[in-house]
């Protein structure tokens, strides 16, 4: 069991309220006509982001997926700049270029979103590879969904970094469905993480992804596994998102009952339960974090919203590095 402090206990919960609450706004917002290209929400799947990322260094890296909102925020993005983005707003992480399948924030270790299905695989690699090379303590998290676990990337990824025993954690927060493919119909095997033993590396198995301090407590001793150099790590979490795969999608191939049987595994309420079950704090407390990411998640869409407009004449800037 965790050892933490009521003060990282609040954080973690204040990052999963900020994960629920921001992405249910920008659903509003895509609904408004007010957000450019396609979004992918991480509703539901605030534990397996928050408690991950709570067992990092802060200048560990990471390679984040389509649906990465919840990973940018469990690293501690600023929510202004980050819904300027979504906007696609001058003022946004990425001037506004990006959108929300692009979030990077390199200055604290965030690599970057990619809306190519197992894009950050190599990513991954590449970026462990460097700390390897350079001699720094710095470990790298691969996350991904189910889906990606199929890709030729995958598998290249996880056999490059066997063999060379890269500082990597290869995280599959898997949500049951590529977006409307069961994940029972794409592998046959039942868990993802036993592909880790086709490369000689650990493999270890997270079953309720929707609790946050179960997801820590595994996360950590694969953090310690991996920063003691004793190489990768091949995770697999287990949670569900609430909505469809994208914008897009409105989930027909779900029944309503399996939905509403998974939100009655609600990350936040298990979370809220546990810190007042143990007496590390009462609801009121609880409430008022809340009604704080609220009020912060509405600045940031303010922000956002009277944010200027990308510049033509910068259209082709940053596209190369200097």
């Amino acid at each position: 069991m965790a050892k933490l402090s009521k003060e990282q206990l609040l954080d973690m919960l204040t990052k999963m309220e900020e994960i629920r609450q921001f992405d249910q706004k920008v659903a509003q917002l895509v609904k408004k006509g007010k957000v450019p290209g396609m979004t992918h929400f991480s509703v539901g799947e605030e534990a397996a982001s928050v408690g991950a990322m709570a067992t990092l260094n802060s200048d560990d890296l990471i390679t984040s997926n389509h649906r990465g909102h919840g990973q940018a925020i469990a690293k501690g993005i600023d929510l202004d700049k980050m819904m300027a983005e979504i906007l696609g707003k001058a003022t946004g992480v990425c001037k506004g270029k990006g959108g929300s399948m692009h979030i990077a924030t390199l200055e604290n270790g965030n690599l970057g979103a990619n809306g190519i299905v197992g894009g950050g695989h190599g990513l991954s690699v590449g970026a462990a590879l460097t700390q390897q090379y350079l001699g720094t303590d710095k470990i790298v998290v691969c996350f991904f969904g189910d889906g990606a676990t199929n890709e030729g990337s995958f598998h290249e990824a996880l056999n490059m970094a066997s063999i060379w025993n890269l500082p990597v954690i290869f995280y599959s927060i898997n949500n049951g469905y590529g977006i409307s493919s069961s994940i029972s119909k794409m592998i046959n095997i039942d868990h993802i993480y036993k592909r880790s033993s086709a490369y000689g590396i650990k493999g270890m198995f997270i079953e309720d992804g929707n609790d946050v301090i179960k997801v820590y407590d595994e996360f950590k001793k694969a953090v310690d596994h991996v920063r003691s150099g004793k190489g990768p790590v091949l995770i697999e979490s287990i949670t569900y998102r609430w909505y469809g795969h994208s914008s897009s999608d409105p989930g027909k191939y779900r029944t309503k009952e399996e939905v509403d049987a998974w939100k009655q595994k609600d990350p936040i309420l298990k979370f809220r339960d546990y810190l007042m079950s143990n007496g590390i704090a009462t609801e009121e407390e609880l409430d008022n974090i809340k009604a704080s990411v609220k009020e912060n998640v509405e600045k940031a869409t303010k922000f956002a919203e009277n944010s200027p407009e990308p510049e033509f004449s910068e259209a082709f800037e940053d596209i190369y590095a200097d």
